[in-house]
């Protein structure tokens, strides 16, 4: 047989479909009658396993043909109840492995299959009920014309309608307008587990269920008022053993000659076995298959309806939980001892709510969330989180292992009207990412103002890379001073960003998200560029002041093994010479480096560049290692020449000696030193007497554009 192309690329194996057929035609011919051969029922089920193949494998998927061979097989006058049953199963334990082995394991696999199902299952039993509607039609109208031939041929019509009224397949039941039985089938009686004398002494309302009284008798008095001659419902009756019965029932009013209501006549089909089964496939739908839970489309189907029919003061709560390092699990003892775990924790987060009316919904993954409606406040639905977490920490026994995990939730709290369902969401997962970075094991609570800063951090991090593209960052020198003559020696290039909305935004607020996002290298290349193309303009033009600029290197950009490549051909390409280029690296980027970034190191002093250290004195330094890096300048950190202040004696001496230790240490291997955030003229004098060479802060200037230190440059010069 020739493969059978499907939408998509993926073929139907012929071979497959052609036992899957088969299987299906011995199905049908072992649970129930089947009008046509063996040969003629494999036949068209193999055009019915063929059409479902390549409903699963279209490209554009759709359930609808699965739908058309459920009515197909109604219209072959398959209708044997357990054929649908064998049938449904097949498609999902089968089918897709023998017949369209292409899809097995796909990730939209599952949904389609469990799709195709339903469809089927509705196409089934949509078909039968129509049927069966015909027939019911087809039987009132006998009625009808029996009752109107009466005078001619009362008693063949009776005949008639009586071997109708006993021998339908479906259930016949009359009733008078007070609801009392007056006559019913073996059928009717059959379904409902009574004989027929038996129901002609009930009333119709006993049999109803309490969950249906109020509608049933809405429908039934507007039936016996004469507002409507027929109705037709799913509903539910009680059974003689207290069970219950769904059941497909069509209503139709018999009137006296002059039009008043005399008889209801019902006309029940047993449905209970296609109401389960939609029923479980409703449940798989919305429930996670590993833990039972529901899921995710539950879950929001219920918040759904909370924002819908809630008014706007009625609070919800949710904690949003994700278990801390479940990943650990999963890779040191398999994801089977992973899912046993995650049962385990679904059970006691489900029995830590019990009794509350609170909904446990598995998200996915290792997330869970509860549902808190109608709390009192905040503070209730932090207890549910408290009681989560401590669920949580419990130790599990999963197999020979005892396994202890923690978890972090995220906690949002607010009246209904003040938010939407996705923004209550979108809250409690920022919530919980917050508490995961606070620790293990915690909760934290949403803050609308933290949200805020965040998603302003978020917005500057999105807009960097086409902030360095549009060429919306500057670069602002900041003068560095001998402290003997107040000469101005050397300028440190600060970037700034000139955003075209915020205006110019210091670095204190990019420069972190620059080396999160692994920008900061690129940022880096063209500050280094553009402060070595001022610097040679400021040499051409003043080439006495032999003006150093302090460029300002970030620890990636240090670890790049291309960086020293960068730094020659961004010289060679303005023309700077290498000792005018002073690179500032940060303590805890050097301290401590090996292997190919102290090569660098080395390979840039080399080049005849300039090396510092910035921010001396806040790390964790091993002092003796300075003497292997090819340094020429300490910068002491700001916070030890901010303490030298004439305002605090005690402090200030305490900063002035440790100044003066860092000086003496720098001379002593030979190192020059600048002090930052200087601000003041005392500061200046102490600076000055412990013997510190340069000074750098708002006492000296403050970062301005290259023209402005052009300027300063002409000043100096004409002195």
């Amino acid at each position: 047989m020739a493969a059978v192309p499907a939408t998509g690329g993926e073929h139907v194996s012929p071979v497959g479909a052609q036992e899957y057929a088969a299987r299906w035609a011995r199905a049908a011919r072992r649970l129930g009658f089947v009008p046509v051969s063996a040969a003629e029922t494999e036949q068209l089920l193999l055009g019915h396993t063929v059409r479902l193949a390549r409903a699963l494998a279209a490209a554009d998927f759709s359930a609808a043909p699965a739908e058309e061979v459920g009515q197909a097989l109604v219209a072959a006058h398959l209708t044997e109840p357990g054929l649908l049953d064998w049938s449904v199963h097949a498609l999902g334990d089968r089918f897709c492995a023998q017949v369209v082995p292409d899809r097995a394991g796909l990730p939209e696999t599952a949904d389609r299959i469990a799709a195709l199902q339903g469809a089927l299952a509705a196409g089934f039993a949509r078909a039968l009920r129509n049927r069966t509607l015909t027939q019911q039609e087809r039987i009132a109208r006998s009625a009808w014309q029996a009752r109107d031939q009466v005078e001619r041929a009362l008693r063949d019509s009776e005949a008639r309608f009586r071997a109708v009224f006993v021998g339908a397949a479906i259930g016949i039941g009359i009733a008078d307008v007070n609801g009392q039985i007056v006559d019913v089938n073996q059928a009717f009686a059959e379904m409902l587990g009574y004989t027929i004398e038996e129901l002609r002494q009930i009333n119709v309302a006993a049999l109803t269920h309490p969950d249906d009284a109020a509608g049933m008798w809405e429908l039934y008095r507007e039936l016996i008022e004469g507002h409507r001659d027929t109705a037709r419902v799913e509903k539910r009756y009680f059974r003689k053993d207290g069970s219950a019965v769904w059941t497909d029932l069509a209503v139709s009013l018999i009137r006296h000659d002059d039009g008043r209501p005399r008889f209801t006549v019902a006309m029940i089909e047993d449905i209970t076995e296609r109401y389960e089964l939609e029923q479980r496939l409703r449940f798989q739908a919305l429930h996670d298959p590993l833990t039972g839970l529901p899921n995710r489309s539950l879950f929001f189907e219920r918040l759904g309806e909370l924002f819908h029919t809630a008014g706007p003061d009625r609070r919800v709560g949710v904690c949003f939980l994700d278990l801390d390092g479940f990943k650990t699990v999963n890779d040191s003892l398999g994801h089977d001892h992973g899912d046993r775990l995650l049962v385990v924790i679904a059970q006691r987060l489900a029995e830590c709510v019990d009794g509350l009316g609170h909904l446990v919904a598995r998200m996915g993954g290792d997330e869970f969330v509860i549902l808190v409606d109608g709390g009192a406040g905040l503070d209730d639905v932090v207890a549910v989180a408290e009681k989560a977490l401590a669920a949580v920490a419990a130790p599990a026994e999963v197999g020979d292992q005892q396994l202890s995990v923690s978890a972090s939730v995220g906690i949002v709290d607010c009246p209904v009207g003040e938010t939407t369902a996705s923004e209550l969401m979108k809250a409690a997962d920022t919530t919980l990412y917050w508490a995961k970075g606070e620790g293990r094991g915690r909760w934290a609570v949403y803050d609308p103002e933290r949200s805020a800063r965040d998603l302003a951090r978020s917005a500057l991090t999105a807009g960097l890379p086409a902030a360095l593209h549009r060429g919306e960052f500057v670069v602002h020198y900041q003068p560095i001073v001998s402290l003997l003559d107040g000469a101005m020696i050397a300028v440190e290039a600060l970037v700034r960003w000139a955003h075209p909305e915020r205006g110019l935004i210091g670095p204190d607020r990019f420069i972190g998200l620059a080396e999160e996002t692994g920008l900061i290298v690129r940022l880096g290349e063209w500050v280094l560029g553009q402060a070595c193309r001022d610097a040679e303009g400021w040499r051409r033009e003043f080439p006495s002041a032999r003006l150093v600029v302090s460029v300002n290197l970030a620890a990636r950009q240090a670890d790049d093994p291309a960086i020293v490549d960068t730094v020659a051909e961004v010289l060679e390409r303005t023309g700077l010479p290498a000792d005018l280029l002073q690179l500032e690296l940060t303590e805890s980027a050097v301290m401590g480096s090996a292997g190919e970034p102290l090569h660098s190191l080395h390979r840039l002093a080399a080049l005849g560049v300039r090396l510092a250290i910035d921010d001396f004195g806040t790390g964790y330094s091993n002092l003796a290692y300075l003497r292997r890096l090819p340094i020429q300048v300490l910068k002491l950190a700001g916070p030890f020449v901010e303490g030298i202040r004439a305002d605090d004696p005690a402090t200030g001496h305490r900063d002035e000696r440790i100044v003066d230790a860092l000086v003496r240490l720098a001379h002593a291997l030979e190192l020059g030193v600048t002090a930052e955030a200087v601000e003041t003229p005392e500061q200046v004098e102490r600076l000055r007497a412990l013997r510190c060479d340069t000074g750098q802060g708002r006492w000296f200037g403050a970062p301005v554009p290259a023209e402005e230190i052009t300027a300063r440059l002409r000043r100096e010069g004409t002195r």
